[in-house]
């Protein structure tokens, strides 16, 4: 009789399925493809000296107890990886593209470490992510433009790396996209165009992207930081139509023209426009319930409105102001109800305060540099420099140039 040669690699599936259930005795086993992913993730990161996050990724037993892994059924759902206490040494190593295997993914998140390499263009396999987070850690290269085809993705956190490149088109008309935060990297060129109208937060601080801020930003956002860029051109436009922000930072850029007076009536705690070419008049168009405004070291011009008076921390220093410093700047500082007045540096003729006025201890003015000798002593910041007035000569020709 002739024996039948069975093929091993055969019954190895089967085989294989048979070792799991027996070192895996879950309620539903976990599937194969989600098994093996899990595999060459390990396989791809290390814990970093102190960290014992991958303690109790041990295969022999069933991956659904393993330290940041959530399953659903037989599938996984959830990859949190590393010990999200504060201050956890984090992992080492690289994103393994197995990453895109795991087909029930919806979210995917990597502690603050060392984890190393570029994003795996088959995250975009992961039709279900909704969250990607793999802020602080060394991830380089450029952002995917298939992380685009993720159209149920909610939030992107990729801040703090050193990923190169531009912000690919694709990726700013996700339509569901909530939070897009890739602030702190080496990203260049210039800002697309976010369009999702859930979108509340874009930070982009801290990259050198350049061109103009596109008008056509989606008008739902409430956190908008694009400081220590080199960006340029006017945001009037823009910013008229941004009335849910309650937070805005357009500080250290090259960006030009008018600040419009709505921006002051928004419902912003922290208004940060500094170090930029904002140049005109400011003019709100209602009292100004904001806590800091800085709109120094810019090109503004005309009077100081007495509109900015309820601000508690306003920064005007190093711009083109003139005229008198209203009188309900001194009462409310002199009640303590400003603790910061930064005027310095501008062309402002003077203030009507006592000489033996008594400034409290919790509020700081500065009127350096101006075309008047400061009526009181105060301490100014180092950087305003030791000269109290500025040259009559500048003043004079400052005056001739604006016909006063």
């Amino acid at each position: 009789m002739e024996k039948k040669i069975i093929n091993p690699t055969k019954i190895f599936p089967i085989f294989f399925l048979i070792l799991i259930q027996c070192f895996a005795p879950t309620k539903s086993l976990l599937d194969p493809l989600d098994f093996l992913a899990l595999q060459s993730i390990r396989k791809a990161l290390e814990d970093l000296p102190g960290s014992n996050f991958f303690s109790s990724w041990d295969f022999t037993s069933d991956p659904c107890n393993f330290a940041g892994v959530y399953c659903e059924e037989d599938k996984v759902i959830a990859l949190n990886l590393g010990d999200p206490r504060a201050g956890s040494p984090g992992l080492t190593g690289r994103l393994d593209p197995s990453l895109g295997k795991l087909s029930r993914l919806a979210e995917i998140t990597i502690v603050p470490g060392r984890v190393m390499g570029s994003i795996p263009g088959a995250l975009s396999q992961l039709k279900n992510l909704r969250f990607l987070g793999l802020s602080k850690n060394f991830i380089s290269g450029p952002i995917p433009a298939s992380l685009g085809e993720l159209r149920n993705l909610q939030t992107l956190d990729l801040s703090y790396n050193q990923l190169t490149g531009s912000i690919p088109g694709s990726v700013a008309t996700l339509p569901v996209l909530n939070n897009a935060i890739l602030c702190h990297n080496r990203l260049s060129g210039s800002i697309p165009g976010f369009v999702s109208e859930t979108l509340t937060r874009l930070d982009l601080k801290h990259n050198d992207l350049s061109g103009s801020v596109p008008s056509s930003l989606s008008s739902s956002l409430q956190y908008l930081s694009l400081s220590s860029n080199r960006l340029s051109g006017p945001v009037d436009q823009l910013l008229s139509r941004l009335d849910r922000l309650n937070y805005l930072d357009l500080s250290l850029n090259q960006l030009t023209g008018v600040i419009p007076g709505r921006v002051f009536t928004f419902p912003i705690t922290n208004l940060q426009m500094q170090r930029n070419q904002f140049s005109g008049p400011v003019q709100p168009v209602d009292q100004v319930n904001i806590m800091t405004v800085d709109l120094s070291y810019n090109r503004l011009s005309g009077p100081i409105s007495p509109l900015f008076s309820t601000v508690q921390n306003l920064y005007l220093n190093n711009n083109r102001f003139t005229d008198q410093v209203p009188g309900i700047f001194v009462d409310r500082l002199l009640a303590a109800n400003i603790q910061t007045l930064y005027l310095q540096h501008n062309f402002l003729t003077g203030i009507e305060i006592n000489p033996t006025a008594e400034i409290p201890l919790s509020s700081s003015l500065c009127l350096q540099y101006n075309c008047m000798v400061p009526p009181v002593q105060t301490a100014c910041p180092l950087k305003a420099g030791k000269q109290n007035t500025r040259p009559m000569a500048q003043c004079v020709e400052w005056k001739g140039k604006n016909g006063k």
